[in-house]
Formats: structure tokens, sequence, C-alpha cells
């Protein structure tokens, strides 16, 4: 990247606007996404496809939680990089990886819904936990493979004593990179909406069918997962698109420049709002949230003015009590005195 790269911008509000939102995105993503992990490793009792899917579709924003304290370190500098060349490359690859992996396995999520809803017989939904797990496999191979690009440039751009590190070249289109960025977007798009509109109108045409509860929570995920897809990843692309329609008067727009940065923040909103997506998956996830509050409601109460309920009373009392009460009823209906030291 040269130097007529760089859009070095005066008083430059993107770095007054970004910090903000990426400390928030990696609190909450981190907080939701160690829960979430915590439950896959730690209480799913049993692991099926639909499990696998959703485990890397963690992953995926782990990877993202590695980088933005990175990111908010070089918006917190006036996008000033610190870190040379090798780590601005990792970082964007890295991000990258996050964007791809998580759109890739949210769409698998909705297939694998539309397959159990709308063609409940067919083959795909008796496949294995090691098909699924080599599609894992597959799908992560065709991530880096996508991404490998960012590895094999230099992002670093030198204007004004400041080192910027930017995937974006802001003055021009940007080849394969907006290609993919692009087509990572409105293919998943139109397959989530495809698997979306046709649940919806089989369950419509089958209205038993669509009283069942399992039936409900499998429509109820689909739209959850459209719902994160389009608020996570339609605001950048409808912002570059703008761009490049526009590139002629747009290069070195500030405000252009900082509805770009804004709505690539927007993508790491899907950290967030991912936990969203596995507590509709699975009942696994509803329950293992109780308990966590269950324990933490626990842990508050006062230990010292713990008073013993009738069920904690020790054995004897209960005995003697119950022995108690029978010699009063034979007493009363034969008129024979009761010898209460047997109890």
């Amino acid at each position: 990247m040269d130097n007529r790269s760089c859009c070095l911008m005066e008083g430059d509000p993107i770095s007054q606007v970004m910090p903000p939102l990426l400390i928030l995105a990696f609190v909450l993503g981190a907080l939701g996404n160690g829960l979430a992990l915590c439950g896959f490793c730690f209480h799913m009792k049993t692991w099926k496809p639909s499990t696998i899917y959703l485990f890397n579709l963690a992953v995926a924003d782990f990877l993202l939680m590695i980088c933005l304290p990175l990111r908010t370190d070089y918006y917190l500098r006036h996008r000033h990089w610190a870190f040379k060349d090798i780590p601005c490359r990792l970082v964007l690859f890295t991000l990258a990886m996050n964007r791809a992996g998580s759109i890739i396995f949210l769409t698998v999520v909705a297939v694998d819904r539309y397959f159990k809803v709308v063609h409940p017989h067919h083959m795909v939904n008796g496949i294995s936990n090691r098909t699924a797990a080599g599609l894992v496999c597959i799908i992560w191979t065709l991530v880096i493979l996508g991404t490998l690009y960012l590895l094999m440039e230099n992002h670093l751009c030198v204007q004004d004593n400041v080192l910027s590190c930017e995937s974006f070249i802001m003055e021009s289109a940007n080849g394969w990179h907006d290609i993919m960025f692009q087509l990572e977007f409105f293919l998943p798009l139109g397959i989530i909406l495809f698997c979306s509109f046709k649940m919806v109108w089989s369950l419509r045409q089958r209205q038993q069918l669509a009283r069942q509860t399992r039936m409900k929570k499998a429509t109820r995920l689909i739209m959850v997962v459209a719902a994160v897809f389009i608020t996570c990843y339609l605001p950048s692309v409808l912002a570059r698109l703008y761009f490049l329609w526009t590139v002629s008067s747009s290069a070195c727009d500030p405000s252009v420049h900082l509805a770009l940065h804004v709505t690539l923040s927007f993508t790491y909103l899907n950290s967030m709002l991912d936990p969203l997506v596995y507590y509709f998956s699975s009942p696994s996830f509803p329950k293992f949230y109780t308990k966590l509050k269950i324990r933490r409601l626990r842990s508050k109460q006062p230990r010292h003015s713990k008073t013993r309920r009738p069920e904690e009373l020790p054995v004897s009392n209960l005995c003697r009590k119950n022995c108690i009460s029978v010699g009063n009823s034979f007493q009363r209906q034969t008129g024979v005195q009761w010898d209460f030291q047997v109890c």
C-alpha cells in the first residue's frame, strides 16, 4: 500500500466513535461467547451435527475477541498502528476469517433447520457427527483459502508520521477484497432468506405441524439467524457499495469514511448477538443459563440465618411426631389409653 492510499482527516471523528463501540462489542461478546463455550464444553450432554455447527460459530466469534483489543488500541491512537507489519496482516486476516466463518456457519445452521422442517425424511438429516466434522473442516479450509490473500499483502501506510493498518484502500476499488466482501454477504443472504420463507410456507400448509413446540422453536431459530445476519452485515455492505458507486467524489470524504468504519463495527456485533442463536438452538442452553441464575441467587443469600424446613428435621423427630399422631387417633376411636412412652 502506498502513501496515496492513506486518507487522514483533520479531527479524525472515526477515532472518537470507534473505541466505545469496540469496547462494548468486546465486553458483551467475551461474556456471551465465554458462557456459550462453557456450555458446549462442560454442560452439553449429547452432540449432534447442529451442535457441531454452533460450536464452530462460537469459535469464529472467539477469533474476533482476540483482535478487538488491538483494533481498539489502534483507534485510541487516532489510527496509528504500533505493532508493525506482520501483526497488522495477522489481525486483518483474523478479522476476515471471523466475518467469513460467522457468515458461513450461520448459513449452515439455517440450512440444517430448513431440512429438518421442510424435508424431515431427507438423508441430510441422518448424517453422523463424523460427517458433520468433516464438513466443518472443509468449511474452515475454504475460509482460510478465501482470506489468505490478506496475509500476502502489506497493509501499512505511512503519511505524516502516522502508520495506518487498513484492509480497504479508501481511494479506489480493492479488487478481490471487494469481490469477497460482497459475495460473502449476498450468496448466504439468498440462502438464508430462501430457507426462512420455505419454512414459514411449509408450516402454514401444515397447520397441525406448525402447532408443535419443536417446529415453533425451529422457525424462531431461523428468524433469529436471519435477523442477526442482516443486522450485522447489511449496513457495511451497503456503505461499501455506495463508496464504490461514488468513488470519484467519495475518495477521502470524511462522512463516507466514518459511515464505512462504523458500519464495519456492526460486523463485530455478531459476537454479541450469536449467543441468541445458541439460546434458541437447543434446550440445553436455557437450562444452563437458568442454573447459572440459581447459583448466583443462592450465593447472595445469607448463610447464618437458615431455618430448617419440615423435610429437613432430624429423622428421629419426624418418627416421634408421626407416632404420637397415630396414638391420638387410636385413643379417640377405641377409648383405650395409649402409652406415649412407646414413642
